[in-house]
């Protein structure tokens, strides 16, 4: 039960961060992408505090045997930049680009009820299923 509250608590303090920095606006993310145009510089700095955060993070999970709920901490043992990758982030890149949305923001911004928030997460939700019903089938 503890561990139900601590994600809850994380993924409550992860959708607060987006609601604060604008993340959950299509608008304002698209943008931040449009440099060649009416350019807005404001999620750089969202960005420019969030990485020192993560590096510190990952920094002192290092230090430690184990997480402090859960058995392991589960890191990437894949390294290797490959098609795959490659394939991942050009549709995360056209997904942001074209809709303004990424996967953790959407979801949070499902509270607003806008019908192009939904359509966005239920195509995301079923490319995520057709992924893992190819890999299913290829790995047997």
């Amino acid at each position: 039960m503890a561990s139900l509250f601590v994600g809850l608590a994380a993924g409550l303090l992860f959708g607060a961060g987006l609601v604060i920095s604008g993340m959950i606006g299509p608008a304002k993310v698209l943008a931040f992408l449009d440099i060649a145009g009416d350019w807005d510089p404001s999620l750089a700095f969202v960005m420019a505090a969030a990485i020192p955060v993560t590096a510190l993070g990952f920094k002192l999970a290092r230090r430690r045997d184990g997480p402090l709920r859960g058995d392991r901490f589960s890191a990437p043992t894949r390294t290797a930049v490959d098609g795959k990758l490659i394939l991942g982030a050009l549709l995360f890149g056209a997904g942001w680009g074209l809709v303004g949305y990424c996967p953790g923001p959407a979801l949070a911004a499902l509270v607003y009820g806008q019908s192009a928030t939904w359509i966005f997460v239920v195509a995301m939700a079923v490319g995520m299923v057709a992924h893992d019903f190819s890999s299913w089938r290829r790995n047997g």
